[in-house]
């Protein structure tokens, strides 16, 4: 018994050490790295919200000139990403990503400086540019660069957990730098962070193999311009209005682009953009589902920035710090959803998640006039970060599920195609809604608008109920790694 007690122990000692490639380490830093970098260029849509009124009084902008700020970083975000993913799969996603990442860095430089509304919008909309170039390769290089599936499952949730709670944790670090030292600190801060990036990262992350083909230059065309115009006419409707020729003739170009894009999709030999990625019900779904969440998540930051600052007093530093449950209970639940994706699935997580968000959104509808911090957003913010946390993986696993290794930037660039489309959506939506109710005051405004968002929460949720009531082949067994095959 001693002599087999005594083998079984050194059996365990020669196994444990082959539990992780001789390069785990080097793979984890490399992972660190391209989240980082993706968590900067998320934030970014929304680091200078809260820095408006002061960005408007030093460079002179008159009140609609102020959100192309925001708007010209969105657009070109938006509108170039499946060029973006697909530019990854011909010359390589590392390669791209840098250059994506030094473009982004380079105009976030420009911006911190500029002398004049002009230079700081068009300043943005090249930042927008850089990371549609550098975010769709994000996915990939972190599926290539984690050092098994479990790992891979981990980056994954670490992935959703900054495309979830970035956007709050932007409005957190706003506000900290515009108070303490100055707005233009909210563009300043990229260069740093995106510097060590790009002079560490090819050390740790290595390039994907490159794809050789014809490129697609009537599909990059197509889909280009398509989620140009389509972003360009949503995020106007707060000032022009639904049935305005700005949104109405955008919306019609836009679309139509979109049908030139599927009838050359379907006749080329190397598409922009497969086909076949629409063909699984569970994926489109799982796409709407993510539209339907972020759009309501991004809508509800600019009732709430405006409820926090203007009903409640607070100046950008505590407006950014009131934020603060949204991320936490973002970054605890991307602990916790790998194990519980290997353990139920995605779509009942799906399920969960968007239900919390519908409720977190209804609570917000019973705010009244005496309703103050502690007693009225927290406990939205602190259930949204928690669903958040917990269904933004699983849609993410889903959605690259069956993707071959080679189409996998083009995957991503469509899945943060649909997350900025679903966010001009959701912000145009709940920006009309509130401008329409609010002459009766704040509040009637913001119960409006938070109705909206619940609806859009909840076309999430019956989106994500419909794969519970109809399980199809097509889903990922439970802890599936990403790029296994799926059944179509």
């Amino acid at each position: 018994m001693s002599t087999l007690t005594t083998a079984s122990a050194e059996t365990r000692r020669t196994r444990l050490p082959t539990d992780l490639p001789p390069d785990a380490g080097r793979l984890a830093i490399g992972i660190f790295l391209v989240l980082l970098a993706q968590l900067m260029l998320v934030l970014d849509a929304t680091v200078v919200n809260v820095a408006l009124p002061r960005i408007g009084s030093d460079l002179d902008f008159g009140a609609a000139g102020l959100s192309w700020v925001l708007n010209g970083y969105s657009l070109a975000f938006g509108g170039l990403l499946l060029l973006g993913g697909r530019l990854g799969d011909v010359f390589g996603r590392r390669r791209v990503f840098l250059i994506g990442l030094a473009v982004f860095a380079t105009f976030s430089l420009v911006g911190g400086i500029a002398w004049s509304a002009p230079v700081l919008v068009g300043s943005r909309a090249l930042q927008g540019a850089g990371a549609a170039l550098a975010a769709p390769s994000v996915l990939a290089l972190l599926t290539t660069s984690a050092p098994d599936d479990a790992a891979r499952n981990r980056a994954l949730a670490l992935f959703s957990a900054v495309a979830s709670g970035g956007g709050a944790i932007g409005l957190i670090l706003g506000g900290v730098l515009t108070d303490l030292v100055s707005w233009r600190w909210t563009l300043f801060i990229n260069v740093p962070i995106a510097a060590v990036v790009l002079l560490t990262v090819s050390r740790y992350v290595d390039e994907t193999p490159r794809r050789p083909g014809r490129f697609d230059v009537v599909g990059a065309i197509a889909a280009t311009g398509g989620a140009v115009a389509i972003v360009w006419a949503l995020i106007g409707v707060p000032d022009h209005g639904w049935a305005s020729v700005h949104t109405i003739g955008g919306l019609a170009v836009g679309l139509g682009l979109v049908v030139v894009l599927a009838i050359t999709e379907r006749r080329v030999a190397h598409p922009l953009l497969r086909p076949a990625l629409l063909r699984s019900r569970p994926r489109v779904t799982a796409l709407v589902v993510m539209a339907a969440l972020y759009g309501g998540m991004l809508a509800m930051f600019f009732v709430m920035v405006q409820l926090l600052e203007g009903r409640l007093g607070y100046g950008p530093l505590a407006a950014g710090f009131a934020f603060l449950p949204l991320p936490l209970s973002v970054f605890t639940m991307s602990r916790i959803s790998p194990r519980l994706v290997a353990r139920f699935g995605q779509p009942p997580l799906m399920v969960v998640g968007t239900a919390g968000l519908v409720f977190a959104f209804s609570r917000l509808i019973t705010l009244d006039a005496g309703s103050g911090y502690w007693d009225g957003p927290f406990l939205s913010l602190l259930v949204m970060g928690l669903s958040a946390g917990i269904s933004f993986m699983p849609i993410t696993s889903l959605v690259l599920t069956g993707v071959e290794p080679e189409h996998a930037g083009s995957a991503s660039g469509l899945l943060q195609t649909v997350q900025q489309l679903g966010g001009a959506v959701g912000l145009a939506i709940v920006a009309t809604t509130y401008a329409e109710h609010s002459a009766g005051g704040f509040i009637d405004g913001a119960h409006a608008a938070f109705t909206a968002a619940a609806v859009l929460a909840a076309v999430g949720l019956v989106a994500a109920t419909s794969l519970v009531v109809r399980r199809s082949p097509a889903l990922a067994p439970a802890g599936a790694p990403v790029g296994a095959p799926a059944v179509d």
